[in-house]
């Protein structure tokens, strides 16, 4: 039976859409939901060490955010042009989200930074809905990826109605951040502490790391009427051969797999479906979409944020925790005043 994407909305007061991060990353908030009893419970996320199991295994995302969001202006007449880079398909293209769109046709140009720190843009193909393939060269000795890191801002999402500012570029990565690739942060990271996580590890908490590279698929919007309709962009991932062993050896002795987030959840789904069940390492892409009926082969419990209404995150966590109990879940975060989206606080359905 399909799923009207209506079914999946809920009212949110604008003023709890966190706009700052949380001055303690493990001071959020968080809300323990348990599907079997029913029971939501109020905590702290530094009380994830009492809430957790010994033996459990805590899988984390890896990728590194880069400052994506360029703003320059359109060349030959100065007016301001912004971009933000999708993903790079080779040397110099790129799948780009543009504004103005309607200004940025094949053919058009821009330019951002100056001096060595320089991009020259072209468009080359004009996609729906602002996309647009690009080329990007340096002006200067500077490779693009270097530029990009000088010129560049941190891609917080439309709904943080601020600025990017200098302390985004370390609060708007997780610890775990390694891997340069993502447009935007894998936000369920975001809680974490090496002081956590030690706490975690006394208790007898795992961890181990996968890569997915947050891109345009994980928060496109659903324009599909129904939920089923919906089809997510694809994105890449890595399965290391030390994850998979560790995430085996887990299933194997009964223990509880814990994704730490969404991304994480589709890596590891998207692989046991590639492994007929098992962990097996590769590097690929998916464009799993997860929606309720979903059979989940590894992950027993998932960390995650608070997501935002007809979004396929929201989708992902209906379907792990059930529809009707995930959105009284959501009331009850409302009622009680919780912060939500990408630097607010957190949920853990087990």
């Amino acid at each position: 039976m399909s799923t009207p994407v209506s079914d999946l909305d809920f009212v949110l007061p604008p003023e709890l859409i966190a706009q700052e991060p949380s001055p303690v990353r493990e001071h959020s908030r968080l809300l323990h939901l348990d599907r079997a009893t029913r029971a939501r419970t109020h905590h702290r996320v530094d009380a994830l060490p009492r809430l957790l199991w010994p033996g459990d295994l805590l899988v984390v995302n890896d990728s590194r955010v880069f400052p994506a969001r360029l703003v320059g202006r359109r060349d030959p007449n100065g007016g301001v042009v912004e971009c933000l880079l999708l993903a790079r398909f080779d040397t110099n293209r790129w799948d780009v989200l543009i504004h103005p769109g309607q200004k940025m046709k094949v053919g058009a140009h821009a330019t951002f930074g100056d001096g060595d720190d320089r991009l020259h843009l072209e468009v080359v193909e004009r996609h729906f809905h602002g996309r647009r393939t690009v080329t990007l060269h340096a002006a200067g000795p500077r490779d693009v990826d270097t530029v990009v890191d000088s010129i560049g801002q941190t891609p917080l999402p439309p709904y943080i109605k601020r600025p990017a500012d200098r302390a985004d570029r370390e609060r708007y990565q997780t610890i775990f951040a390694k891997v340069r690739g993502s447009i935007a942060a894998p936000t369920a990271g975001l809680h974490f502490t090496p002081e956590l996580m030690a706490r975690l590890a006394s208790a007898g908490v795992d961890r181990t790391e996968v890569t997915l590279h947050v891109g345009y698929g994980t928060f496109q919007p659903i324009r599909a009427e129904r939920v089923e309709d919906h089809q997510v962009g694809t994105e890449r991932y890595e399965m290391t051969s030390s994850a998979a062993d560790r995430i085996n050896t887990a299933l194997d002795e009964g223990r509880r797999v814990v994704a730490v987030g969404t991304t994480t959840t589709r890596v590891l789904e998207s692989v046991a479906r590639a492994g007929d069940g098992r962990m097996v390492p590769m590097s690929a892409t998916t464009d799993l979409y997860i929606h309720p009926g979903f059979d989940f082969r590894v992950v027993g419990a998932l960390f995650t944020s608070f997501h935002v209404p007809r979004s396929s995150l929201l989708v992902l966590a209906a379907a792990f925790a059930g529809r009707d109990l995930l959105l009284e879940a959501y009331a009850e975060a409302v009622d009680q005043r919780y912060r939500f989206y990408s630097y607010g606080d957190a949920m853990l359905i087990t």
